[in-house]
C-alpha cells in the first residue's frame, strides 16, 4: 500500500480509504487498488477491512491463543503532531536539488562512498523495505507520523525490515547504486502524500553544504 501510494504520489490514508483498506493497510494478491479517486471520495468511503480475496475463509476450529509476535497485540498508533529534530540521513554533498521543473527531482541526492551507513532522518516505523519501485533499486520508506513520510533510496544494503521501529539516526542501510548509475543517497520526504524540499526541514549544514 505506502509503496503503491509513493509510486503515484498519493497520500497513502486517502489511498486506502477509497479502497476500503483499514489498518494496518495490508493487501493481497489479486486485490484490485483504485487509483482514481477524488479526496472528496477518500473521505466519505467506509473504512472497513478486506478479506483476503485469493484466500476464501476457512471453517473456524477452537479458539487457541498464541503469543503475538514482538509482544504486540496490534499495531500501535501513529503519532501526530509536529516533527522536531531532523537530521542529515548521512553526510556527502549535494549532487542533486530538489525541483518540481524538468528535469523533476523529488528528493535530494547526496553524495557518498560505497557502504557508507545511512540514517533515518527521524524516528518512525519501517513501512517498505525492498525493490519493488522502478528506479530506486532497494529503498526503505519510513512513516514518521500521519503527514509525513521520508525515503532513502539507491540502497547497496538495506538493514532493517518492515514493521521495524526505527529512532532517528538509526542505521537503516548503506549507499549504494541499485537503480542509479553511480554512488549516491536519494532522500525525499513526502507531506500528505506529496513531495517536499527536505531542505525546508533538515537543519542548515555548517559552510551551507
Amino acid at each position: 500500500m505506502y509503496s503503491i501510494a509513493w509510486r503515484y504520489g498519493l497520500d497513502y490514508r486517502e489511498l486506502a480509504n477509497a479502497n476500503s483498506i483499514s489498518s494496518p493497510h495490508t493487501i493481497y494478491p489479486g486485490q484490485k487498488i483504485d487509483i482514481d479517486y477524488t479526496a472528496a471520495e477518500a473521505a466519505s468511503a467506509p473504512r472497513v477491512s478486506v478479506r483476503n480475496p485469493s484466500n476464501p475463509p476457512k471453517p473456524v476450529a477452537s479458539p487457541r491463543v498464541s503469543k503475538p509476535k514482538n509482544g504486540q497485540l496490534s499495531p500501535k498508533p501513529v503519532p501526530t503532531g509536529p516533527i522536531s529534530g531532523w537530521q542529515w540521513p548521512s553526510d556527502g554533498k549535494i549532487i542533486g536539488q530538489f525541483s518540481t521543473r524538468r528535469p523533476v527531482n523529488k528528493g535530494i541526492d547526496l553524495a557518498g562512498s560505497m557502504g557508507e551507513s545511512i540514517l533515518a532522518a527521524a524516528a518512525g516505523t519501517v513501512v517498505y523495505a525492498g525493490t519493488g519501485l522502478r528506479g530506486y533499486g532497494n529503498l526503505v520508506i519510513i512513516r514518521h507520523n500521519e503527514k509525513f513520510l521520508s525515503a532513502y533510496a539507491h540502497a547497496s544494503r538495506i538493514t532493517v525490515s518492515e514493521g521495524q521501529e526505527i529512532k532517528a539516526g538509526g542505521k537503516i542501510a548503506e549507499k549504494g547504486s541499485t537503480g542509479t548509475d553511480k554512488v549516491k543517497l536519494h532522500f525525499e520526504i513526502r507531506e500528505n502524500g506529496k513531495p517536499v524540499n527536505p531542505l525546508k526541514y533538515l537543519p542548515q549544514r555548517r559552510g551551507g553544504g
